[in-house]
């Protein structure tokens, strides 16, 4: 799935039924009641002159905020709030309205999402300039309204707000403008690298995401986006965060290129205690691959957005947990003291593992979440939802910092979101997983054993590639809550592959935890590997 030049292709129907149905987006978008179109004065209406503006001025509003009693964002009604699936399909932002699309030189347009639908909560936009802010007022004439929706929208009346936005850049080819990233519904966002197709999102927030409370979605209410300096590579963008129980004044500054990077500052005030605190919160999609393919009946041979999350600890080790699609809700936590860098990853970039000629998930982009300055101590949460259909994002990653969020408190984080392709062999000092597959334990063509459970890791890369098959290393392997009964490793002949055989026995409906890696030499020579076997 990608989003196209227009607001139509931008919301294909798997962006946005999965916003609609997956368990954690589901609150996140709202249709409804509230300001009438064209009858009340517009959510849009320019200020009578520019404001002052800075992320520090940002910061303080939305610390007085926090301090004030929250009020439910006023929702649009009439004309956008009536709109179906089907009428919002029809409705196009018009290419040739971009925002700064007259400046010579300019690097960045912007272009924006209607409201209607799922839509219905309005998002003002402002311009920065000189440290002064302009709304940014939208009308119906920005927009292309196809087949019986022309006849029924009025010219040039101001429309109520907006869902979002995005902006295009020549990421791939300089005569062309790219879409490379997209804000909309609640605090959820996307970026491309070159030659990237859209999948895996990230969010500002996540507040008590698959806890005992109620999980809670802050919405981004307001963006202010600099006005690009011609000739600039990069953009920041300023957002207001507002919830029920947090505010929040961030920053991003936007980096397009092979690897799309943005730096992200979030200073967050609580109006009200938080159970579990998520931050840099990364939502993806993982419906099968080699582990659970024997489960649905489906030509391709993988479906997912990513495949396993990545962490890099304080001293360089690699953590690799390949991702499920679980026969019920499941969730790992790991423990970490400053973690350099966390992330949900696609590796593999080959057309024939997913022979999807539509969705191209080879073309998915990795995400990586790098902090700056020390979190200190807290955990990378995992949740894996049990999932059917790939239009629901079911795999959720975040960190939770160490220590109880009350009401009053002050919180700010910083830190660096890398999109793009993100190779493992880039790193030649340790070989990585390739892939994980699974199976029914035992030998082939003979019954399998009852609760067992085959698993094959083949290892590559960094020291390990060059090594001859009777190399002297070993795997470390190790299973919790589970037996081994049988295990081989050897390389596989022809190939540069290194791979583990693993016949695991445990009890019905045991959680069971393997770890492995390869060692020789007197060091470690592949990152470790993590698997989480549920056998329901």
């Amino acid at each position: 799935m990608s989003l196209g030049p227009n607001a139509v292709s931008a919301l294909s129907r798997r962006a946005v039924i999965l916003a609609a149905t997956s368990a954690f987006a589901l609150a996140a978008f709202g249709g409804g009641r509230g300001v009438a179109f064209a009858q009340e004065a517009p959510a849009q209406a320019a200020p009578a002159a520019p404001q002052q503006f800075s992320f520090d001025l940002l910061t303080q509003a939305m610390k007085a905020k926090a301090g004030q009693p929250y009020a439910a964002p006023e929702k649009i009604s009439g004309f956008f709030a009536e709109l179906t699936y089907d009428d919002y399909r029809l409705i196009r932002y018009r290419p040739d309205h971009a925002r700064w699309s007259e400046e010579k030189d300019s690097q960045f347009q912007l272009h924006a999402f209607p409201m209607g639908w799922l839509f219905g909560e309005p998002v003002k936009m402002y311009e920065v300039k000189d440290g002064l802010a302009t709304s940014m007022g939208f009308t119906t004439d920005d927009f292309e309204f196809l087949n019986e929706l022309k006849n029924k929208v009025p010219a040039g009346e101001p429309v109520p707000g907006l869902a979002g936005f995005r902006l295009h850049y020549p990421l791939n080819r300089l005569d062309v403008m790219d879409e490379v990233v997209a804000f909309l519904g609640a605090s959820y966002f996307r970026a491309l690298g070159q030659g990237s197709g859209y999948g895996i999102s990230a969010r500002g927030l996540a507040l008590n995401t698959a806890s005992d409370q109620a999980e809670e979605f802050p919405r981004f209410s307001a963006f202010w986006v600099d006005r690009p300096v011609p000739g600039a590579r990069d953009i920041t963008v300023h957002a207001a965060l507002e919830g029920p129980s947090v505010t929040g004044a961030y920053r991003f500054v936007i980096r397009p290129g092979e690897e799309t990077v943005m730096e992200v500052t979030a200073r967050l005030f609580f109006r009200a205690d938080v159970a579990q605190l998520g931050i840099a919160p990364l939502t993806s999609m993982y419906l099968f691959s080699e582990k659970n393919r024997s489960e649905f009946d489906d030509y391709r041979p993988n479906v997912h957005d990513s495949n396993g999350l990545r962490i890099t600890r304080t001293d360089g080790d690699v953590l690799w947990r390949p991702l499920n699609n679980p026969p019920r809700l499941a969730g790992s936590h790991f423990g970490e003291t400053s973690p350099k860098a966390f992330g949900l990853h696609q590796r593999d970039r080959e057309f024939n593992s997913y022979q999807d000629a539509e969705a191209h998930y080879e073309r998915r982009p990795s995400l990586e979440v790098e902090p700056i300055g020390d979190w200190g101590k807290g955990i990378v949460r995992l949740v894996e939802i049990p999932s059917e259909l790939e239009v629901n994002d079911n795999i959720v990653a975040f960190w939770t910092p160490e220590g109880a969020v009350k009401a009053g408190d002050t919180r700010e984080f910083a830190y660096r979101l890398r999109w793009g392709n993100l190779p493992p062999e880039d790193r030649m000092d340790i070989g990585y997983v390739f892939e994980t597959r699974s199976g029914a334990g035992g030998v082939s063509g003979v019954e399998s054993a009852e609760n067992t459970r085959k698993f094959v890791v083949d290892f590559t890369g960094g020291p390990l590639q060059p090594l001859p098959a009777d190399a002297e290393i070993e795997p470390m392997l190790t299973v919790h809550n589970g037996d081994i009964i049988s295990q081989s490793f050897q390389r596989v002949w022809g190939t540069d592959i290194w791979r583990l055989v693993v016949d695991v026995r445990a009890e019905a409906g045991a959680t069971v935890e393997l770890v492995a890696h390869v060692a020789g030499y007197g060091r470690k020579l592949s990152e470790t590997w993590l698997y989480q076997w549920i056998n329901a």
